[in-house]
């Protein structure tokens, strides 16, 4: 349980970063530690489909930030904090990897589940769905709300790709458009 108030203390300075950060780079990277520091506690709780919504959607987002960042703000490559900016990159690569390393040595081996849902999956999901594919009746029987929640996470994923990667306005018919405006 102290893991879980560790990464929930990470999580919280991260966005104190993000929000007080003066670069939007700075900012955006902040944020995707938070993202991450939420998969890793969905990981800890033992909700490893949930996790892995939550990464592909931080991901998309990280990258698409990142691109919209990357053309307003650059400090480090002008004020040679390049070097603070690596040594921060590394720490938080180091502390994600031994959290991760803790999280996936817990995990059972292969075949063996660890909760007793599984086994009545198991064993009654024949006979009580009456579907042929027992995995499909685990998503849309036992688990509907579950993965109507993770199908809401991705479609609002896409919408705020959408959101931010659309140009505003409308382009004329024989109109040039300049690399500075896209």
């Amino acid at each position: 349980m102290i893991d879980l108030y560790v990464l929930l203390i990470f999580m919280i300075i991260g966005a104190i970063i993000a929000i007080e950060v003066k670069d939007l780079l700075s900012s955006v990277v902040a944020v995707g530690a938070v993202g991450l520091g939420l998969v890793v506690a969905l990981l800890i709780l033992k909700a490893p489909d949930v996790a892995i919504t939550q990464l592909v959607v931080e991901i998309l987002c990280l990258i698409i930030l990142i691109r919209a960042t990357l053309k307003k703000d650059l400090p480090f490559s002008t004020s040679g904090r390049w070097v603070l900016n690596s040594v921060i990159t590394i720490g938080f690569i180091a502390v994600f990897l031994l959290a991760a390393w803790k999280c996936l040595r817990e995990l059972p081996e292969f075949g063996y589940p660890t909760m007793k849902v599984a086994s009545t999956y198991l064993k009654e999901g024949f006979s009580e769905t009456g579907a042929t594919n027992l995995v499909g009746s685990v998503i849309l029987d036992y688990r509907a709300y579950d993965t109507l929640g993770e199908a809401t996470i991705l479609f609002a994923a896409v919408i705020g790709v959408l959101a931010i990667v659309r140009r505003i306005g409308r382009i004329k018919r024989g109109e040039i458009v300049e690399e500075d405006d896209e």
